[in-house]
C-alpha cells in the first residue's frame, strides 16, 4: 500500500485554476438513455460507465436497521477534494452513492464531480427507509424520502438517474416485493414528469446475482399497464461471479451477456469486484475482467461500478483513508493498470437505432415468481391519507407504533372487510386505497370501520387508549380524494400534484436514520397476518405459498 499527496493536491490545484474553463454541473452534458445504451446529449457519442461506489460506513444489501448511521457522501467539499484526483487515476467518470441527506447542500462536491467529468447515480433510500424484502410495502414515508433524494439532485446535470430498489429480491420467497419496487418506479418517474424536471433523469433497479435475476429483468422491463409508466430506465447488476483470474466461461459472463443481448433498455454492472479465492487477499484483485467487460461485452453492457471505495470491515476496498491522507490498495493499481489498456468499441448514437422490444411479464405460478405485473400497488398519495384521517369519527391517538399490532390483529380478526382499505397482496393483485399510508394512518382507517361497524359505540374506538373518537371535517381539496378511495378503501387512489419530498426529514452525519418508519402491512403482527390469510382464502382470493 503506498501514499501520495503531492500530486492529487497539484491536480487539484491546476483544476482550481483552470475552473473559468471546467465544466460545471450546469454545463456537463448530460446522459441520455436510448435503447440499449447510454449516450452523451452533445455529441451522440456512447457512454460507458468506469465507475465507482463511494459510500462511508454503509452496508447497501438492505439489512441496515433504522438505527444506522451514515455519512452523505457529496455533502463535505474536503472529503470530495481528497478523493476525486485518485477517482482520476482510476478512469473514474460515474460514482454510485447509496445514501445521501437531501436536507444537506451537495453544490460544492457536485461541481467538482462536473468539472472533473463524473457523473453520479443514486439510489433512493437510506437505512430504515427502504423496501423490506420480506415485509414490503410502498408508502407515505418511502415517496417522501424518494421524492426528497429527487429534489436535491434533479438540478445536476452530471447526476444520470436514481436506483428505487438495491437487491430487495435476494430470496426465491422474496419476488413479490418485485411489486413495491416497480410501484415505486413508476412514482419516482412520474414525480420527476409532474415536477418538469430534466426527462433525461432515468430510475432503475440494481438486483443481486440471485436465481430469480431473469424473472426480475422482464418484470422490471415489462410495461402491463396502458398510459402508465412502469418500466425501469436502466438495468443494474450486481455481479460477483469473476473471481481473480476467472475467464468468460467460468464467470458466466457470456450467459450473461446472451440474455441481455435483446434487452430493451441500458444493461451494467451496478457492482463488481469479487474478493473471494484472490491471490494474496481482498486487496489484490486483479480485475482481470475489465478486458472483457470493455472489450466484447459493449455491444451490450454499458460497464460497470467497482464496489467499493472505502476500504471496510468486509473486506472491500480500494484506498485507506486516514484524515486528509489516501492510501490506495495493490487492486487500485490493478484497477487502474486494466482501465489504461482497454479500447472500447464505441457507437454513435446516429447510427443506432433500437430495435430491441419490451419483454413479457413473467407469470405467478409454481415457487419461482410471486409478483402480478398488473395491478401494481396504488400511486402514494400523502394528501389523500392526511385528508382520510381528518374525515374519522374514530382516530388513533397513539404514536406508539409497537401498540398497533395488537390493535390490528383484532380488528382484522374480528371483521376482515375493515380491513380491506389497507390490504396490499402482490400475488393476487388486491390492493386498498389507503395500503400506501403510514402506520398510524392505516390503523386509524380500520379502528373507524370498525367503530362505525359496531354501531358507534364508545367502546368501539378505544382500544386501551390507543384511539379515541374525534370530530370529522373534511378539509378543502379533500372530497374528491376521499370519493375516489372509496367507503370502502377499495376504489381509486388520485395522483399527487405539486412537490412532496423536499422537506423530508434525514438522517446522516451521525444520526440514527431514517425517522419515517417502514410500515410492513404484514409486520403488525403473526396473528394479523394468520387473520388476514384466513379472510383472503374464505373470500376466494387465491394466496400464492412461499
Amino acid at each position: 500500500m503506498w501514499t501520495s499527496s503531492a500530486l492529487p493536491s497539484l491536480a487539484m490545484g491546476l483544476a482550481t485554476l483552470s475552473g473559468a474553463f471546467a465544466q460545471s454541473y450546469n454545463t456537463i452534458p448530460e446522459i441520455k438513455a436510448v435503447g440499449q445504451h447510454f449516450f452523451y446529449s452533445n455529441n451522440g457519442t456512447q457512454f460507458l460507465l468506469k465507475g465507482v461506489a463511494y459510500q462511508e460506513n454503509y452496508n447497501p444489501n438492505g439489512t441496515s436497521s433504522s438505527n444506522t448511521q451514515y455519512t452523505d457522501p457529496l455533502s463535505d467539499a474536503s472529503k470530495c477534494s481528497r478523493d476525486i484526483p485518485f477517482m482520476k487515476q482510476i478512469f473514474t467518470n460515474v460514482i454510485r452513492v447509496y445514501a445521501i441527506d437531501p436536507t444537506q447542500n451537495h453544490d460544492d462536491c457536485m461541481e467538482q464531480l462536473a468539472s472533473n467529468d463524473i457523473y453520479v447515480i443514486a439510489d433512493l433510500s437510506e437505512p430504515g427507509t427502504s423496501i423490506d424484502s420480506n415485509d414490503p410495502e410502498w408508502n407515505v414515508g418511502l415517496y417522501t424520502r424518494y421524492t426528497a433524494v429527487v429534489d436535491a439532485l434533479s438540478k445536476y446535470k452530471n447526476v444520470i438517474g436514481f436506483f428505487a430498489g438495491n437487491e430487495v429480491v435476494s430470496a426465491q420467497n422474496q419476488t413479490s416485493a418485485a411489486a413495491f419496487v416497480k410501484a415505486a418506479v413508476r412514482d419516482t418517474k412520474g414525480y420527476i414528469k409532474s415536477m418538469n424536471y430534466r426527462d433525461t433523469l432515468g430510475v432503475g433497479y440494481a438486483t443481486a446475482d440471485v436465481p430469480s435475476r431473469d424473472e426480475l429483468a422482464h418484470y422490471f422491463a415489462c410495461e402491463p399497464e396502458d398510459g402508465s409508466t412502469t418500466s425501469i430506465d436502466f438495468w443494474g447488476y450486481n455481479v460477483y461471479s469473476w473471481c481473480g483470474d476467472s475467464n468468460y466461461e467460468t464467470s458466466s459472463y457470456g450467459d450473461r451477456v446472451d440474455f441481455f443481448k435483446d434487452y430493451p433498455v441500458p444493461a451494467f454492472f451496478a457492482e463488481y469486484g469479487c474478493i473471494e479465492g484472490v491471490t494474496g487477499g481482498a486487496t489484490h484483485r486483479p480485475f482481470t475482467e475489465v478486458a472483457v467487460l470493455y472489450g466484447n461485452m459493449t455491444s451490450v453492457f454499458s460497464g460497470g461500478i467497482v464496489y467499493e471505495w472505502f476500504y471496510s470491515d468486509n473486506e472491500y476496498g480500494l484506498v485507506s483513508i486516514d484524515g486528509s491522507s489516501v492510501s490506495p490498495y495493490p487492486d487500485f493499481t490493478s484497477l487502474s493498470s486494466q482501465l489504461a489498456k482497454v479500447t472500447p468499441s464505441l457507437t454513435q448514437s446516429s447510427a443506432y437505432k433500437p430495435s430491441n422490444t419490451v419483454p413479457a411479464c413473467p407469470s405467478v405460478g409454481g415457487s419461482t415468481w410471486a409478483a402480478v405485473a398488473s395491478p401494481l400497488p396504488p400511486v402514494v398519495n400523502p394528501q389523500l391519507c392526511s385528508c382520510e384521517v381528518g374525515s374519522l369519527a374514530c382516530t388513533v391517538d397513539s404514536d406508539d407504533e409497537d401498540s398497533y399490532g395488537s390493535v390490528f390483529d383484532y380488528i382484522c380478526a374480528a371483521n376482515g372487510d375493515f380491513c380491506d382499505g389497507i390490504a396490499h397482496n402482490a400475488t393476487t393483485g388486491k390492493y386498498g386505497a389507503l395500503s400506501g399510508c403510514s402506520p398510524k394512518q392505516q390503523l386509524a382507517w380500520v379502528a373507524n370501520q370498525y367503530y362505525e361497524g359496531n354501531g358507534k359505540s364508545a367502546s368501539a374506538c378505544d382500544f386501551s387508549g390507543v384511539a379515541k373518537t374525534q370530530a370529522a371535517t373534511t378539509s378543502a381539496g379533500c372530497e374528491a380524494l376521499i370519493s375516489a378511495a372509496g367507503t370502502n378503501g377499495q376504489g381509486s387512489v388520485v395522483s399527487p400534484t405539486g412537490q412532496q419530498g423536499t422537506a423530508a426529514s434525514s438522517s446522516s452525519q451521525g444520526a440514527a436514520a431514517g425517522t419515517m418508519a417502514n410500515p410492513a402491512f404484514f409486520n403488525y403482527g403473526k396473528a394479523f397476518f394468520a387473520a388476514y390469510v384466513i379472510t383472503a382464502l374464505v373470500s376466494g382470493v387465491g394466496m400464492f405459498v412461499l
